[in-house]
């Protein structure tokens, strides 16, 4: 798959996620398989960008290529304003939000708010794509609610402002992450354009995204909440989608050794007081379902030392590891022991 002038290694994308796709996961995913990562989003107003969190959120020079930076607001000029200083920070592709549901991202009309006002997103598109060489992407839903989509003008209108790839969730802004994705809307657009198109929603399992590429003809697949607590899940549809199978499920041992890398660059990259407090959502999604997960999500939750932290998941790993010798995440696992999953190994289990 091809993003201007990036070939991309496969088709598998991490989606944006604020509080989830910082700079340690990020690097976490591309490492298990995904060829493109997008940031966290960033607000387009530079004057908040020295926060803290802010801060955090833009581009690093020590993070590979492409860097896809996601920008969100509601005014064009403030919109190209954040994509050149981007671009001037070292970000390669600048991505557009404009498929946010929260409320406090809809109230100050940016992210899927814009969807009910063609005209301004049109202005945004021209605008962001005329301040940079780089290029632009499109992250949108299907519409305003159901009754009022609109993806294939917002595509169409996407196209003749020179976005070069777009990311559609397959749900109106209405639906938030309610009901089931829309993948004949996904159709629909893919159909209506000829630049790439990510098909993105509900899709978290191997085959799952298999079966939505097939009936969608999308080019590629944005993963997102499947991916917490699962970063083998790009491996696993990499290798699902190239040979009709799933790689050995990871050991204990080598699920330890990854959760507690990701541990320590939590520490490192957000200093210890709140890389304590941030860990304690990433080892909730790793251990959601696997043996003891929820008495040790409890005692988890209460430690506030870095090193009581990593005393605590390498007793928990050590416990699991009496147990069972290998793990499966994902809902394509279905059982979490991966030597209780029968046919586990050569064929996923449809979500």
């Amino acid at each position: 798959m091809r993003i201007g002038p990036y070939e991309l290694s496969n088709n598998l994308v991490l989606a944006p996620m604020a509080g989830v796709t910082d700079l340690p996961f990020r690097q976490l995913c591309r490492r298990q398989g995904a060829g493109l990562i997008v940031s966290e989003m960033l607000t387009s107003d530079p004057s908040l960008w020295h926060s803290r969190k802010s801060m955090r959120r833009l581009p690093h020079a020590d993070e590979p290529g492409p860097v896809s930076i996601q920008i969100a607001g509601g005014d064009p000029a403030m919109m190209a304003q954040a994509a050149r200083q981007n671009v001037d920070l070292g970000a390669q592709i600048i991505d557009i939000n404009m498929g946010c549901p929260a409320k406090k991202v809809c109230k100050k009309q940016a992210g899927s708010a814009l969807l009910q006002n063609e005209q301004l997103v049109e202005r945004i598109l021209q605008a962001v794509v005329g301040a940079v060489s780089v290029p632009v992407t499109l992250k949108f839903r299907t519409g305003p609610t159901p009754e009022t989509r609109n993806a294939v003008r917002i595509a169409r209108l996407a196209e003749a402002c020179g976005i070069q790839a777009l990311a559609l969730h397959g749900r109106t802004r209405a639906c938030r992450f309610n009901g089931e994705a829309e993948y004949d809307s996904i159709s629909e657009v893919v159909k209506s354009v000829s630049i790439p198109v990510l098909a993105n929603g509900d899709i978290d399992s191997p085959e799952k995204a298999r079966k939505v590429l097939a009936s969608t003809g999308a080019g590629g697949i944005m993963i997102g909440r499947a991916a917490q607590g699962n970063p083998w899940i790009f491996r696993d549809t990499a290798e699902w989608l190239a040979t009709g199978t799933l790689p050995p499920a990871p050991t204990v041992q080598e699920v330890q050794a990854l959760v507690t890398e990701h541990l320590h660059a939590l520490h490192e990259f957000y200093g210890i007081a709140a890389g304590v407090r941030i860990a304690r959502k990433h080892l909730g999604w790793y251990t959601a379902n696997l043996p003891g997960g929820e008495d040790f999500r409890q005692q988890f939750n209460r430690i506030d030392d870095a090193g009581a932290q990593e005393r605590a998941v390498a007793h928990f790993f050590h416990n699991l590891n009496t147990v069972t010798d290998r793990v499966r995440f994902g809902r394509y696992g279905e059982v979490s022991l991966a030597d209780g999953c029968g046919g586990d190994q050569n064929g996923a289990k449809a979500a």
